[in-house]
């Protein structure tokens, strides 16, 4: 097989978002954002529902036009551009194949297109379906594939004309649930395998951190922040952030001293100083709920009350009730015949400093 391959290399800047902004009349979907991604990243744009990472998915992609900002593909201006002048191509959550064409056709559409024939456009229409795992599938219809085979000869698409960037919109949002997870797995192979930078929009965090090296996460049409899945969950710069990726125990308490802060009911508890980054007066500290033991052990403790727990298989999540407020607790299922606290029991909850990240209180908060 002829590897489907974009030009090396460790530096280039694929996409650059300038000061982009996108207006529908009084709304403002996407908010004066800027944003570099590098060559062969797997980026997602990560938020939920109204955020504005479509829009700005569109934007790229040249099926919106922005209201300010400029939009550059490596070192070319395309911000005026129409789509078919952009050299990216889109997989959208729908798929949009052709019905009436084969399988093979579908593939070689925009080959043919941009003048491809013969033994030449053969190859590389079974090297994409190759890539995708559909060998021997060149002669069917769409309506004969499954959902999961349709997105693969979508992607398949898209790949054959070695666009410089892969859009994907939502495109795992019609599949079940097992067969999402196992396309988030393949998405990652093939985006390794083709080395071509895909710019991958969700709402959905877990599929964003099984599959993104980098993600950003959008609010309101702004970023909250931008980083590793590591960064995201371990050191969460805003609350929204803390509670969007993963689960977040956020608790109200006051700086007391360096690495030192007193929970709303008086509790002192440890913090990396570092973490506190110079913060005076309020705070949220917050902990996974994986991080939690049941029992004492750790430097920072607390008392509670088991209020609920559900038995989930891999884990039991608690959600116990503490004079510092509700706090969830998930207990890895990892040695046989544990059993579940029942709800009414009081225990120790306690945890390592190291284990602690502080945020800005979330607004609202009285």
């Amino acid at each position: 097989m002829t590897a489907i391959t974009a030009p090396p290399s460790a530096t280039v800047v694929d996409v650059r978002l300038e000061r982009l902004t996108k207006r529908f009349d009084d709304v403002v979907a996407v908010d004066d954002i800027s944003l570099d991604i590098e060559h062969g990243r797997f980026f997602a744009l990560l938020g939920p529902s109204g955020c504005g990472k479509s829009t700005s998915l569109l934007m790229i992609g040249g099926f919106e036009e922005p209201t300010a900002g400029r939009i550059y593909l490596g070192e070319r201006d395309v911000s005026g551009l129409p789509s078919y002048k952009r050299d990216v191509n889109t997989v959208f959550q729908s798929y949009a194949l052709f019905p009436h064409l084969s399988i093979f056709e579908n593939v070689a559409f925009g080959l043919r297109r941009r003048g491809t024939r013969g033994d030449e456009l053969k190859r590389r229409v079974l090297d994409a379906l190759e890539l995708v795992g559909l060998s021997g599938l060149e002669r069917r219809r769409p309506r004969q594939l499954s959902g999961g085979q349709q997105q693969r000869i979508a992607l398949a698409r898209a790949l054959v004309n070695h666009p410089r960037v892969l859009l994907l919109d939502e495109p795992l949002g019609a599949l079940d649930l097992k067969l999402r997870k196992q396309m988030q797995l393949e998405l990652k192979r093939i985006q390794h395998e083709v080395g071509i930078t895909f710019v991958h929009v969700t709402h959905d965090q877990e599929e964003a951190m099984t599959m993104a090296d980098q993600i950003v996460v959008m609010n309101s049409g702004r970023i909250e922040q931008a980083g590793t899945p590591t960064d995201l969950y371990e050191k969460p710069a805003t609350a929204f952030v803390a509670s969007f990726v993963g689960v977040s125990n956020l608790l109200l308490a006051t700086v007391s001293g360096p690495g030192q802060v007193r929970l709303s009911e008086g509790t002192e508890v440890s913090v990396p100083a570092a973490t506190l980054a110079g913060r005076t007066g309020e705070v949220a500290i917050g902990i996974r709920p994986e991080k939690i033991r049941l029992g004492a052990g750790e430097l920072n403790v607390l008392a509670g009350t088991v209020a609920e727990s559900a038995y989930i298989g891999v884990s039991t999540q608690y959600i116990v009730d503490t004079p510092a407020g509700s706090v969830s607790v998930c207990v890895q299922n990892d040695r046989p015949g544990a059993t579940a606290l029942a709800a009414g029991e009081r225990l120790t909850l306690s945890w390592d400093p190291e284990s602690t990240f502080a945020v800005e209180p979330p607004e609202g908060t009285p």
